[in-house]
Order: structure tokens, then sequence, then C-alpha cells
């Protein structure tokens, strides 16, 4: 009688043993596989939607040429407890990825990040212009931000990123930039708030593209609001021409100089009365720590940069030279 009790019991156990070797076979099979380099011969960029299933994201892997066994893919998920952990976004699997690098960084959330950069001096119906052009973007821009609310950058966003939150960023970190060089400014500097400072650095930004002028641009500009003078800058009046809305495909003539404007600096005494630009880090810093000069003018001087002078008489000897460079140039 125990013997005829003894073989059933036998047979349990012998199934129960091929169950486990057949499942730690089938493990050590999927974790190999795993490790195995996919089908990829280059680079392959992939959109995995929000709401999709473990098995949609292996379809779409598999028809993108990422992975090449969708079941396989998905068995590896869910071995190691991960099949709910996988984030929608825009990825992209360099060439023979294997199945676990792919898993790694659908879990991880790597998304492709792109860039946007807004460069020094750019309007803000510029940056409008250019976050309305980037397709990977979300949303409308309900209005142009305020003219200098906008700190130029590089900015990083993701596929599906919103327009109106990549202005939020931009205003976010020039309210950041400009409390933190205001708290740092020199104190004799004759500005009387921080939006003033802005102001003339965007002045400043527009007036050279040089950055070891930009300190003596801004003290230019400081030593003749101190005196009372008008600051007469060009740029001011293409302001006044475009409304930062476009370029000015032309030189400035006499009668523009005489254009109503409040932004005509030619005509208005004191700053105008707001900025004309973003301006950048480096100029808000030129403004609020200016060199030390006497000089109160400059212009062009014919090689990118600019001659300054400290009397009239001294100022109108380089605006000779420098039309006589330019007449020059042109024979």
């Amino acid at each position: 009688m125990r013997r005829a009790v003894l073989w059933p019991l036998t047979g349990l156990a012998v199934l129960f043993g091929l169950a486990v070797v057949l499942v730690i076979a089938g493990w050590l099979y999927v974790h190999g596989r795993l490790d195995t380099p996919g089908p990829a011969r280059y680079e392959r960029t992939v959109v995995l939607p929000q709401g999709a299933s473990a098995f949609d994201i292996a379809d779409l892997l598999e028809d993108a040429g990422v992975i090449d066994d969708p079941l396989l893919f998905v068995a590896g998920l869910w071995i190691e407890d991960k099949q709910h952990s996988l984030k929608a976004g825009e990825y992209m699997f360099e060439a023979l990825v294997t199945p676990r690098g792919v898993m790694e960084k659908l879990i991880a959330g790597d998304t492709v990040m792109h860039r946007l950069t807004v460069t020094e001096g750019t309007t803000s119906a510029e940056v409008v212009a250019a976050l309305d052009a980037v397709p990977w973007l979300m949303g409308d821009i309900a209005e142009v931000p305020a003219e200098g609310s906008l700190l130029p950058e590089t900015y990083h966003y993701e596929l599906g990123d919103s327009r109106a939150g990549m202005i939020e960023r931009m205003q976010h970190a020039m309210a950041r930039v400009v409390d933190e060089l205001w708290q740092a400014r020199d104190p004799s500097v004759a500005l009387d708030d921080a939006e003033q400072a802005v102001v003339l650095a965007s002045i400043v930004e527009k007036e050279t593209a040089v950055a070891d002028e930009r300190p003596m641009i801004a003290g230019v500009f400081l030593n003749r609001l101190g005196q009372g003078m008008r600051l007469q800058s060009d740029v001011t009046v293409i302001y006044a021409l475009t409304d930062g809305k476009r370029s000015l495909d032309r030189s400035l003539s006499r009668a523009d100089l005489r254009v109503e404007s409040p932004y005509n600096t030619y005509r208005n005494g004191g700053l105008p009365p707001g900025p004309i630009a973003n301006p950048g880090r480096a100029s808000l810093a030129a403004v609020l720590n200016p060199a030390e000069t006497d000089a109160l003018y400059f212009v062009a001087d014919g090689s990118g940069g600019h001659a300054f002078a400290k009397t009239l008489d001294e100022h109108n000897r380089n605006v000779a030279r420098w039309r006589a460079k330019r007449r020059a140039e042109k024979k």
C-alpha cells in the first residue's frame, strides 16, 4: 500500500521539478536575449503616445526596427515587474541597442531633449515667432510678452511641451537674473530701479556685438544721462520705426531721426518708456557695473567696434574717419 501512495507523489515531484527547470530555463533565455544587440543598424527615433500599453509599445518598437521580438520584450518587462513603468515621449535609440537598453531608457523617461537658443537682443515678437515655428511644441501664446521680460539663453524642451510654458520659463529666468544683478550693482550707478536697468541694457545690447565694449558703452550712456544729455541712440529710433516686429533693411535717414515716438532718443531726453529688446546677462551686468570713463560719445570705427570720445570735437573727427573709411570701401 505504501508503494502505491509514493508513486503519485514522486510523479508530482518530477513534474514540479520539470516546471521549475522550464521556468529557470525560460528566465535565463529571456535574460540572455535581452542583452543581445537589436536589429537597428542606425539611430531610430520613436514617439510613444500617452496611454499606450506594454504590448502597444512593443509593437511600435518592432515597427520602427528597434526590437525584433515584441513578446520577448514584454516578457522581459514582466520578469522585471516594469510593465507599468514605461513613460511616453519621443525617444532616440542608438544602433544595435539591446532590448534591455530600450527598457532602461523607457523606464527612466530618457526622452529626446530639443534646444531653442534665444540670442541676446532678440525682441519679444521675434521670440514668439521662433516658438510658433517649432513643430514639437504645443498650444498658442495668447499675447506677445512685455519687451525685456525674456532672458536670452538656450532652453531645453521635450516633444509636447507648451509654448506658453516656454515663455514662463524665460520670464522666470529673466526675473531671477535681474534680481541677482540688481542686488550686486555698483551703488554709484544712477538708476532708480531694476526696470530702468533693463531698459538701458536693451539699448547697450543692440548697440554693440563686441562683448568687451558693453561696460564702456553703458558708461557713456550713464554719463550722458547724468549730464542731462539725450542718449541719441540709433537703435532706439529703429525700434520706434519697427516696433521690434521686423528688421530695418536700410540705413537711418535724417528724417528718421525726427520721427515722433517716445522711443526716439534724439527727440526725447532720458530713457525710453521701455526696453527695445531682451538684453542678455552680460549687458545687464555692464549697465549695473559700468566702466569708469569720461567718454560721452562713440561711433563705429569700421572694424566692428567703436571709437570713443570725451569731447564733441574728438567725436566729430572719429565720425569723419569712419565716413572716409566707408567711402573707400565703396570704391
